[in-house]
């Protein structure tokens, strides 16, 4: 296929995108019949309910991702010569630099106060989700390579034609990252805890595998987040009801109040999700004297759990410990799930069998100036990036290898 049959389109909306055709680039497994979790195909990895197109249109749908939240949508789309889409990438145009979980806000400070205007950026990405994946859908086949090269160039057309001052690839793949690279792109590095699974049965094969003094530590906060006679539930497919989302929305705004922070999703996003993606969604829920009284929502892939929001109307020792991260290890090792990503941020996550792991953005900012200053600091960041994974990678609460099992 020759250059010229490529196509550029940019679309304001998912709705404007078929489902099918943009699955076929996310998700290409999505296309084919659906399978129980314990069936699915644990060699598609790479399936990440994010990047469906169901997710991605709940969150404009709902009023969570739109224009009036600054979340502008301009989906870049590459077509063939007939009509067909080859690849996407999710794509908004910004005018802060909240959702993102990959900060900038120092860059964008510091260019306006040298006279720049930082908004409008682009930022490619799954809203409010920190959580890697793919950010350049390319669809299987043997053009797939030039079809990217040809999604990388309209990016840099539509970056052109907006008058942005960056553009933003944010929780990408490290192999996409490095293609980006070639076309003048920035790397950044951060990090992340996330458990794996080391071929553990259920819980107590966890456990056996940490030192005493963790293991010890873990069954306590277990039991004591049960007390008061709390009981948890799992909720996944059909299970979930609309009351299930009512309390847990109330949760969500409750974390947000909290926090001092203005929660990004709305009521109707859970409903909707709840409806078009059932089988992808874990409902992790607390009750105490017949009410529930926190909760935390995970999505399932092919391989991984991963962790999104939590809430709680209630504050009980360690009950967050046990819904976010317990629980979800729980689910994991009974479903076959390879790792669990329980979300941003977290030091205390390694204590609890979480360990560091390196997320990947990538960043292309159009002035020179304020791109050689970004480079300059990101050169420094991933030095510290890496030496804080080194450090935590030595702190890890497994047993080493020569130690012994003190079982309690």
């Amino acid at each position: 296929m020759a250059d010229r049959d490529f196509k550029l389109r940019i679309a304001s909306s998912m709705a404007e995108i078929p489902a099918q055709a943009w699955n076929a680039c996310a998700n290409p497994h999505l296309n084919q019949p659906a399978q129980p979790l314990l069936l699915r195909d644990p060699t598609l990895e790479r399936y990440n309910p994010f990047l469906s197109h169901a997710f991605l249109n709940a969150l404009e749908t709902s009023g969570s991702a739109t224009s009036r939240t600054g979340w502008s949508p301009m989906h870049v789309l590459v077509e063939d010569g007939d009509d067909n889409l080859i690849a996407a990438a999710p794509c908004y145009l910004k005018s802060h630099s909240m959702g993102e979980y990959v900060f900038d806000h120092a860059w964008a400070d510091a260019y306006e106060r040298a006279g720049g205007h930082y908004y409008p950026k682009l930022q490619i990405c799954v809203p409010f989700t920190p959580v890697q994946g793919r950010r350049l859908l390319i669809a299987p086949g043997p053009d797939a390579d030039k079809a990217q090269e040809a999604l990388i160039a309209s990016i840099a057309s539509l970056q052109e034609k907006t008058k942005a001052s960056s553009v933003h690839l944010t929780f990408a793949t490290q192999s996409e990252c490095e293609a980006l690279s070639a076309a003048g792109y920035l790397q950044r590095t951060g990090k992340q805890f996330h458990f794996f699974n080391k071929g553990y049965g259920h819980f107590d094969d966890f456990l056996a595998d940490l030192a005493s003094r963790k293991r010890k530590n873990i069954r306590k906060e277990r039991e004591q987040a049960l007390q008061n006679g709390i009981e948890i539930e799992q909720l996944t497919g059909d299970q979930i009801k609309e009351h299930h989302w009512d309390a847990f929305f109330a949760f969500y705004m409750d974390t947000g109040s909290r926090k001092w922070g203005t929660p990004y999703l709305t009521r109707q996003f859970y409903s909707q999700i709840g409806e078009a993606m059932a089988g992808d969604i874990l409902l992790i829920m607390a009750k105490r004297a017949g009410r529930y009284i926190a909760g935390a929502i995970n999505f399932i892939g092919a391989d991984a759990l991963y962790g999104r929001n939590w809430g709680a109307i209630e504050d009980h020792p360690f009950l967050h410990f046990e819904c976010c991260y317990y629980q979800a290890i729980d689910f994991a090792l009974a479903n076959g799930l390879g790792r669990v990503e329980a979300g941003a941020q977290g030091e205390h996550k390694l204590a609890r069998g979480y360990g560091p792991v390196a997320t990947y953005s990538a960043h292309q900012l159009a002035d020179p100036r304020l791109h050689r200053a970004v480079a300059d600091y990101l050169r420094h960041e991933r030095a510290k990036i890496e030496q804080a994974i080194e450090v935590y990678s030595e702190h890890v609460p497994f047993r080493k290898s020569q130690e012994p099992d003190h079982q309690e």
